[in-house]
């Protein structure tokens, strides 16, 4: 009996958006389980991030999406090679703004990048509901 393949991904996974979505479902594609580790509260801290949307509640929406099979904390950049070790993961994949930064871990498994959804980053709605509030203040019915 042949194993099952499978592929990790990681992010933060912040005010989550169609890009995240198509993103995963494309993950999905690769193998027969896919992995999301999320970055924690704590984890993006360190990176300098600041999240809207609190790790746990992150992890409640992505371990909702239907083709995401297992949710796991992010917790270092130092983890990777344990969580691939660990979960016998077949491929390592993330989005292309990332290409080549982990090429390291080709010794492992198979690493991908795949195209980010066009026109759409948490980035981009930052700043864009940064110009809303800005522009219309934040009495607009919240």
């Amino acid at each position: 009996m042949q194993s099952k393949k499978r592929v990790i991904t990681y992010g933060t996974f912040d005010m989550f958006h169609v890009g995240h979505l198509n993103l995963l479902n494309r993950l999905a594609e690769f193998g027969d389980e896919l992995i999301v580790a999320v970055s924690t509260d704590e984890f993006n801290a360190l990176k300098g991030k600041k999240t809207l949307i609190p790790y746990e509640q992150r992890v409640e929406i992505v371990r909702h999406i239907k083709c995401v099979s297992e949710v796991i904390a992010e917790e270092s950049w130092e983890q990777k090679i344990e969580d691939i070790q660990k979960y016998d993961i077949d491929i390592f994949a993330m989005g292309n703004d990332w290409e080549g930064k982990f090429d390291f871990l080709t010794p492992h498994c198979e690493v991908l990048y795949l195209p980010r959804t066009e026109d759409i980053s948490t980035t981009e709605l930052k700043i864009a509901l940064n110009e809303f509030l800005q522009e219309h203040g934040a009495g607009f019915g919240v």
